[in-house]
């Protein structure tokens, strides 16, 4: 995922300096008589501590995106004030890359082999339902509404209200929700949709269940699609531009 060590910590910088996220604190209980409590200590002295402390946030918050909260942060400080101090470490820049990578790589693996089971177990159950239709390479698609206009073509541009979950109903992206349409070729979108497009008639709502091959296959495009992920979307053609 990561490809080196120097890439990490620019995410994990990244994160700190562009994030638009806000750190909820759970409001305390004041005692009537404020005089007999004792401040608490004020660790954030000066600017450059304020800034150390928001890495570790970052830091912390993207570790534990990673699935890492079990992380061991003793080893992981140690490292960092190693590298730091310019002292020797047990292993070496390149070495690290290799457990990163390597490590990552057997997570995605692990994860998109759960995905693509569960994917496959809910698509043979969906081809049941009678008004679910399967086509040769695996699509499945559900005509919500057909419309009487002509079918795009391979080379066709046109405006479409979707709306994309997981099997679960986790929403991922909806232009829907958004309230804009949105305007793409028909050749320059997963294989999934532009077989489905081909099919709907101008004016055409079609829910589509799409296999991981007809996706994003291995990829993880976004935080909540993971690897080998069936998806289901609501597909309104608007108009063929």
């Amino acid at each position: 995922m990561y490809r080196n060590l120097k890439s990490l910590a620019a995410f994990m910088m990244c994160a700190t300096l562009v994030s638009t996220q806000t750190i909820a604190q759970t409001p305390k209980t004041v005692k009537k008589d404020a005089a007999t409590v004792a401040p608490a200590p004020k660790t954030l002295k000066t600017a450059l501590d304020s800034v150390a402390y928001a890495i570790g946030l970052s830091v912390g918050g993207s570790l534990k995106q990673q699935g890492l909260s079990d992380i061991n942060t003793s080893l992981l400080l140690k490292a960092i004030n190693e590298t730091l101090k310019g002292q020797d470490t047990e292993l070496s820049p390149e070495e690290g890359n290799q457990y990163i990578g390597e490590y990552f790589q057997k997570q995605a693996s692990v994860k998109g082999n759960a995905n693509l089971a569960a994917g496959q177990k809910y698509l043979e159950e969906n081809k049941k339902r009678p008004n679910v239709k399967t086509t040769e390479s695996g699509l499945q698609y559900e005509v919500i509404k057909l419309g009487e206009g002509p079918k795009p073509a391979d080379t066709s541009t046109v405006k479409v209200h979707y709306h994309g979950t997981l099997t679960d109903g986790t929403v991922f992206d909806s232009s829907v929700e958004r309230g804009e349409p949105v305007e793409f070729p028909v050749s320059g979108v997963i294989k999934g949709w532009t077989e489905a497009l081909k099919l709907m008639p101008e004016g055409s709502k079609f829910r589509l269940f799409i296999p991981a091959n007809l996706a994003y296959g291995e990829r993880a495009p976004g935080p909540t699609i993971g690897p080998n992920s069936t998806l289901v979307f609501d597909v309104e053609l608007l108009e063929i531009l």
